[in-house]
């Protein structure tokens, strides 16, 4: 790491689980802005509706947004459903 990594920022990109699927909690017009390649849109007002459709994932599941808030929302929220493979990602400019 550059010794500069502390005061600019580290350029290192966070590594996705193997397998992992994205899904970004943002809302369309968000997504539609820009987003990880192959992520899902489910957006955060969507995510309790959409349960079945997390449960259905087999691997670890990786929730991005904008900032983190709203996926860190959505995992605490699916982790207290009893999904335990879920990460918060936070920005989605972290995998891109």
């Amino acid at each position: 790491m550059s010794i500069f990594g502390p005061i600019f920022g580290s350029t290192a990109r966070p590594a996705l689980p193997e397998g992992a699927t994205v899904i970004d909690v943002r809302t369309p017009a968000e997504f539609a802005g820009g987003h990880v390649e192959g992520s899902i849109n489910i957006p955060l007002d969507t995510v309790q509706r959409e349960l079945p459709r997390f449960k259905a994932i087999t691997g670890p599941i990786v929730l991005v947004c904008a900032s983190g808030n709203r996926s860190g929302q959505a995992t605490a929220w699916l982790r207290a459903q009893g999904l335990a493979h879920v990460e918060n990602g936070g920005s989605w400019l972290n995998f891109r």
